[in-house]
């Protein structure tokens, strides 16, 4: 099956577009009769899913036999009802009047009974994937997925494709792995893409974490398509169905073209605001993640979130313990850390960025400070540092070379066009 669609390094979809590719989709499913789990993404993501799964409700729900909505959350909370609602574009509890009986279902990473093993990638495995000075960090991994996933006769990935700080590109098979998986293979996929860094990782097409999650996607065993878009703002510039990998394929080739910004030189201190739809540190250090490339050695990234007030309603604990560090002290360190959930650590070294360890001294190669509504003594208590958000003042930012302002960070990356050789994927 050849992949059906369009896309606009310059320009928007028309409306008419996007039906036409979404009907398409439909019936390329070929779905008559049967059931269908569409997995879609969280508000952290920037698409118009409303507008997509209403087109696609419209065009399944009167030939298929079920249609279901499995929210992609990793280790994200579960959504309230009412915000499932806002994701759908629907007022409080007025869904049924347009999904009808389509159930949504939350992703539970953390519940054995909401998952089932599918299979082991084995240590060797990895080891032909990964790096020799990666070796060490190779273990067997029991593959678990929700077991919504394997009940339904056809699943089809709806979401959009962004530069991703861990796998490379976003969307695809991410939506499988982590995006609906279990802790373990959660955990080191994270942990792989902070070994390798994540200014060597983000915008890179083909990486060893996405082969690995492609060696899990092989065990499903199950038919499944993806709907991939690529978002200019927040409306399509490209829609792709068809086989996973290659609709995934195809949105990467665009996205790489509309979300990645090159500049000469790097800043000296870098205001990288959040937008809403980021409410802790877990999500909103993605404002770090895409701009890290372009901060000069020395330099300053500000994460200004004035609504974020809390670190992580899932992990927050665990990372008021161990702190934000550079991968290098952990793994200096590794005895100490090698028990802790990888995916937590991994989340750490991507919001402190690239260091090294000198004598025992971390020395992060740049400053992070957060300038959010989160007290000033636990931002120190986690070795980042603090900026009252009232004293910001977005102007200073703006309209000089040593300075830079993104005023919604965190799905536009930004990059060198001369990068140093710490920031080169190769192989």
């Amino acid at each position: 099956m050849e992949v059906f669609g369009v896309g606009y390094e310059s320009k928007i979809l028309s409306e008419e577009e996007i039906r036409h590719i979404v009907a398409s989709a439909a019936e390329g499913l070929a779905a008559e009769g049967k059931s269908v789990l569409v997995i879609v993404p969280d508000h952290t993501r920037t698409c118009p899913l409303p507008q997509v799964a209403r087109l696609l409700h419209a065009e399944l729900s009167g030939c298929v036999e079920k249609l279901d909505f499995l929210i992609a959350l990793g280790t994200h909370p579960p959504l309230a009802e009412e915000k499932i609602d806002r994701l759908l574009g629907v007022e409080p509890g007025r869904r049924a009047e347009v999904f009808g009986d389509s159930r949504f279902f939350n992703h539970r990473w953390n519940d054995p009974d909401a998952l089932r093993k599918i299979g082991t990638i084995t240590a060797d495995q990895i080891r032909q994937i990964i790096a020799p000075e990666l070796h060490n960090y190779a273990v067997d991994i029991d593959v678990t997925i929700n077991k919504l996933v394997l009940e339904y006769d056809v699943v089809l990935i709806v979401g959009p494709v962004f530069p991703h700080e861990v796998v490379g590109f976003s969307g695809g098979s991410k939506y499988f792995f982590p995006g609906v998986c279990g802790e373990q293979l959660l955990n080191f996929l994270h942990w792989l893409g902070a070994l390798i860094t994540n200014p060597k990782i983000i915008g890179t097409k083909d990486t060893p974490v996405r082969a690995t999650l492609e060696a899990a996607v092989e065990m499903l065993g199950i038919n499944a398509r993806a709907l991939c878009m690529v978002v200019k703002g927040t409306e399509l510039c490209g829609l792709f169905f068809g086989p996973v990998r290659q609709a995934w394929s195809d949105a990467v080739e665009l996205s790489d073209k509309v979300h990645i910004v090159y500049v000469d030189r790097p800043f000296a201190s870098v205001l990288s605001r959040a937008p809403k739809m980021y409410d802790d540190i877990w999500t909103g250090g993605k404002c770090m993640y895409k701009l890290e490339p372009v901060v000069a050695d020395g330099g300053e990234l500000i994460i200004y979130a004035p609504h974020i007030n809390e670190i992580s309603s899932t992990h927050g604990e665990l990372i008021r313990k161990i702190g934000y560090h550079t991968r290098d002290y952990f793994l200096a360190d590794w005895e100490k850390f090698q028990g802790y959930p990888w995916g937590v650590l991994a989340h750490s070294t991507h919001v402190r960025g690239v260091g090294r360890m000198e004598g025992g001294v971390e020395k992060p190669r740049i400053n992070v400070t957060l300038a959010t509504n989160i007290p000033e003594k636990l931002c120190r208590q986690i070795h980042l540092g603090y900026r009252n958000p009232a004293s910001i003042d977005v102007a200073s930012w703006q309209g000089r070379q040593d300075r830079l302002y993104v005023p919604k960070a965190g799905e536009m990356l930004y990059k060198l066009k001369n990068p140093p050789d710490w920031q080169r994927f190769d192989g």
